[in-house]
């Protein structure tokens, strides 16, 4: 098990456009994909992208077949490696909900997100992941994919009176990310 030092907001690294992956399939891209699946679980994410850990490729880890304890009335959503992803929104419609972030600890925020979406990309082979999605497995592909293009969730908070930290707004949560 490898678990990586995650960055924390205000690290000028999470804040570049990620590179794509041009190899699949190599030793190199499967020990990053191990090492995001170890640095996630430890830190009870519901997914992480390779710009958290210092790595500037476009590769994100999401989902579970576990409940988060960080998001315990969520839903699950399928584990999934997306390389190179395209978000494409399936209609306007927005839907604000709590977001917190491995690289923003302690900290909660109400952020907008398209209620359904398309995702594409790849698996770690190369070939071609093609689904849509709704609700909050929607929510987390679109806040993963927003560490490869510079940006995290703060950046999209409209309300800061929706913003603060996890022990008081959630203390029945806050010790899943204190782990």
């Amino acid at each position: 098990m490898t678990v990586k030092t995650i960055l924390k907001m205000g690290d000028p690294r999470l804040l570049r456009v990620a590179q794509q992956v041009t190899r699949f399939d190599t030793p190199e891209l499967h020990q990053l994909i191990a090492d995001l699946h170890d640095t996630m679980w430890e830190a009870n994410g519901a997914g992480i992208a390779a710009p958290q850990i210092g790595v500037d490729l476009q590769v994100v880890i999401f989902g579970s077949t576990e409940l988060n304890p960080r998001y315990p009335d969520r839903p699950l959503v399928p584990p999934t490696v997306l390389i190179n992803p395209v978000i494409t929104p399936l209609g306007d419609e927005e839907e604000d909900d709590w977001e917190g972030c491995l690289s923003v600890p302690g900290l909660r925020g109400k952020v907008p997100r398209f209620v359904r979406i398309r995702y594409q990309g790849f698996d770690p082979q190369g070939r071609v992941i093609d689904r849509e999605a709704e609700g909050f497995h929607a929510r987390v592909v679109q806040h993963e994919c927003d560490h490869l293009w510079g940006k995290l969730y703060p950046m999209r908070v409209r309300d800061f009176t929706q913003f603060g930290y996890t022990e008081v707004l959630f203390p029945g949560i806050s010790a899943a990310e204190d782990d």
